[in-house]
């Protein structure tokens, strides 16, 4: 008997896990079937057919050996197979089952054997209301100061109930009293909190405790509850809370105030005496930055500063102060202190962009780019941003506080190479800050500007007979631009008389301008010349100019007087002849001398040097006339020998001399008279000696020809006329520097001869 038990316990076991093996399959194919069932329903009772569900005949359901199979080892269903009823193996709870979940689902399957085949269903176990709301206190202390104010609430602990949407628990009632009422509150959760309201001030004195029941209802039908005993204890301690004067105290102080400044004063009184009307004040919630900048006076509610204010980092803060009493009660206020903004930042200029450089001549330039800002609010925090007037640049405006600096004009580094500009950024505050900021502009060099001679014309000055290689003078020429703008070279221009030797007579230092002659110049042979010099600076492209020079050959006192008459040519030597009857001042003749010189190196002057007898004749300084000093007499030697030097003024002076013959006569005759064709023979062999004769006839014909016929007679009876030699006329060349005097061809006086009638003989 324990044998056959135990191969139909393992043929079973084998059954059972043949059906788990397949009950995945039949699961993945299969839609499950819905059965419910209320708890609590007695064992046996009828859950459903499933004859109709499965599709199958009774008799057809018998054979292929239904089976049902849940999970767990409890059989909670079992199956009729003759009537194919599903029927409950137990009574089953719900909240044992599921707990609070909803909604509760147990699953099981069908499995037919033969063949095999299984169905999967689930069974809905339907809550009933089987359990009464359970509060887990049936006493709830309560205590509660009767200085507590009516509507103050009091939570109170719920009650539970295991069953589940209506069935669970719904309200919550409180036994009818004179100074609370419940009032329902839902939580997150869903759950219901009861809270008793006070509805009526609290006085000890009068009813020092009240006992109430709290009952809790569901919502089943007929309903459940349960009850709990609430007992409140009235505590006769600090009945007044403090109370603020105002609850909201706005305050407003300045930014950087100073520390331990007072902010405000708040102040809240409480009705009780004693410790109970003793208050303190603290701050309620306060952060970091209010605990670092406020302290509050516990004892008076002075609120003080304990460090600076700043607008620009924290503009408003909210404090909450509590008032506390001796007996615990407290009451609170909001100080809200506004910080007022000061001009106390001075505006900040960042710069973008900045060209320190820029070159000349070019037209609206951006030197730089720059923001302005100023973290203060209002007209603190607005501002105006200039430049100096004077300078040749202006500020145009951008966008968000940005600003450009533009050249208004094109600058001239030659009037000015560098700027110093000082932008200057001011807000509208009171008082008003600025901020300075300095820039240097520098103008670079552009060949804009030719060179300019210090004068457009130059006048040197050269002494005659100078060594070669004399530095002359100089010219000079400046050149506003800068650098190898303004490095110049000097040269000498062709001049503008080609037959001018300009290269043999000077040169130019060609860095300097300095002149030099390169040979010894002659003032008698070149008295001045003019030529061009120029300047060219080495830019790109190169600017020049030009400058006339002219040179001055000043005069030495190289060339000694030159007696022009009479000429001491190695001939005979000319004889004046002089009546005996002149007068004092009597011109016996006139010494005739040139200088080759100029100026006071040609102003000549005479002098008699030696006479055969001293005190008869004399030499007029100035222009050379030889004249009689006194009347001459019967005694005076006939023939006379005057030596007269002609000297210059130059220094050293120089000087020539001359000797004249006079011969005392009593009058004039024809043999003494030159001949004209030995004249005219000598004249034409020097072209020289004609001009001379030119010169020399143009004085003295008149006087020859008004005098010929008086003293032909007389000339020719004096036995001595053989004797006498003639006048003759100068032979030889004239040097070629002898200048005419006046410009006429004469000399520069003429001659005059007076001879008393008592001298002449009419024949």
């Amino acid at each position: 008997m324990e044998a056959k038990e135990g191969k139909e316990r393992s043929l079973k076991q084998r059954q059972v896990l043949m059906f788990f093996v397949l009950l995945g399959v039949a699961q993945a194919g299969s839609e499950p079937r819905h059965y419910s069932v209320a708890e609590e329903t007695e064992s046996g009772s009828f859950v459903a057919n499933l004859v109709k569900d499965l599709g199958l005949e009774v008799d057809e359901l018998a054979a292929r050996g239904p089976r049902v199979i849940s999970k767990g080892r409890k059989m909670r269903l079992q199956l009729d197979r003759q009537t194919g009823d599903l029927l409950l193996n137990e009574k089953l709870d719900r909240e044992e089952l599921c707990g609070p979940t909803e909604p509760c689902v147990l699953p099981f399957q069908v499995l037919l054997e033969n063949p095999l085949q299984f169905f999967h269903a689930e069974l809905r176990i339907r809550d009933i209301n089987d359990h009464s709301p359970v509060f887990l206190d049936k006493e709830r202390i309560l205590k509660i100061s009767e200085s507590i104010t009516p509507g103050t609430t009091f939570l109170i602990e719920s009650a539970q109930d295991l069953d589940v949407g209506s069935n669970g628990l719904q309200s919550y009632t409180v036994s009818p009293n004179s100074h609370f009422h419940l009032k329902l509150q839902d939580s997150a959760d869903g759950m219901i909190l009861p809270q008793l309201v006070l509805d009526k001030a609290l006085d000890r004195e009068e009813q020092p405790e009240f006992r109430l029941t709290l009952t809790a209802v569901d919502g089943g039908t007929p309903p459940r509850s349960g009850t709990a005993l609430v007992r409140i204890e009235v505590l006769d301690i600090n009945d007044n809370a403090p109370e603020f004067a105002n609850l909201l105290y706005e305050v407003q102080v300045p930014e950087n105030s100073p520390i331990g400044s007072q902010v405000a004063v708040v102040s809240a009184s409480d009705l009780d005496i004693g410790a109970y009307g003793e208050i303190s004040y603290v701050f309620s919630q306060a952060s970091e930055d209010i605990r670092k900048t406020f302290r509050i006076n516990a004892k008076s509610g002075e609120l003080l500063l304990t460090q600076k204010l700043d607008f620009e980092s924290i503009q408003t803060y909210t404090l909450n102060v509590q008032a506390t009493d001796g007996g615990g009660l407290s009451g609170s206020c909001v100080v809200f202190v506004q910080v007022m903004d000061l001009n106390d930042n001075p505006p900040e200029l960042t710069m973008s962009t900045l060209i320190s450089e820029i070159a000349e001549n070019l037209q609206e330039t951006i030197i730089a780019v720059f923001s302005v800002s100023d973290p203060d609010s209002g007209d603190n925090g607005r501002m105006v941003c200039s430049i100096q007037d004077d300078l040749p640049f202006f500020l145009k405006p951008s966008v968000d506080n940005f600003y450009t600096l533009v050249t208004n004009t094109a600058l001239d580094r030659e009037s000015r190479a560098e700027y110093n500009i000082t932008i200057t950024v001011t807000d509208l505050g009171t008082p008003r800050l600025k901020t300075q900021h300095n820039i240097t502009v520098l103008v670079s060099d552009v060949n804009d500007n030719a060179p300019a001679f210090t004068q457009t014309s130059y006048t040197l000055w050269v002494r005659e007979n100078n060594s070669p290689a004399l530095h002359i003078g100089s010219v000079s020429a400046t050149d506003t631009d800068a650098g190898a703008n303004a490095q110049l070279t000097y040269s000498l221009l062709p001049p503008q008389d080609p037959h001018l030797p300009l290269a043999s007579l000077v040169s130019i230092n060609a860095d300097n301008g300095h002149l030099f002659a390169l040979r010894s110049l002659d003032y008698e042979a070149l008295q001045a010349f003019e030529f061009g010099v120029g300047a060219t600076d080495r830019g790109s492209p190169a600017l020049s100019s030009q400058a006339r020079v002219r040179v001055l050959v000043l005069d030495a006192n190289d060339n000694s007087p030159f007696v022009l008459y009479p000429l001491q040519n190695g001939s005979a030597p000319c004889t004046e002849l002089v009546p005996r009857a002149a007068e004092a001042g009597y011109l016996v003749t006139k010494v005739v001398a040139v200088d080759g010189d100029s100026g006071q190196n040609a102003w000549l002057s005479y002098q008699l040097l030696k006479a055969t007898e001293p005190g008869l004749f004399g030499v007029w300084p100035h222009n050379g006339e030889v004249r009689t000093a006194r009347l001459l007499s019967e005694r005076d030697a006939p023939k006379h020998r005057l030596l007269v030097q002609v000297r210059d003024n130059g220094e050293p002076p120089r000087s020539a001399s001359v000797t004249l013959h006079v011969l005392l006569v009593d009058g004039f005759s024809q043999p003494y008279l030159p001949l004209p064709e030995a004249a005219a023979e000598q004249a034409r062999a020097d072209p020289l000696t004609v001009y001379l004769v030119v010169a020399l006839a143009s004085v003295s014909s008149l006087f020859l020809l008004s005098v010929l016929l008086f003293v032909a007679v007389r000339l020719c009876r004096r036995s001595r006329a053989a004797s006498l030699g003639r006048c003759t006329v100068p032979e030889g060349p004239f040097p070629g520097h002898l200048v005419d005097v006046s410009g006429t061809g004469t000399l520069s006086q003429s001659y005059q001869y007076e001879f008393p009638p008592s001298d002449f003989n009419l024949t």
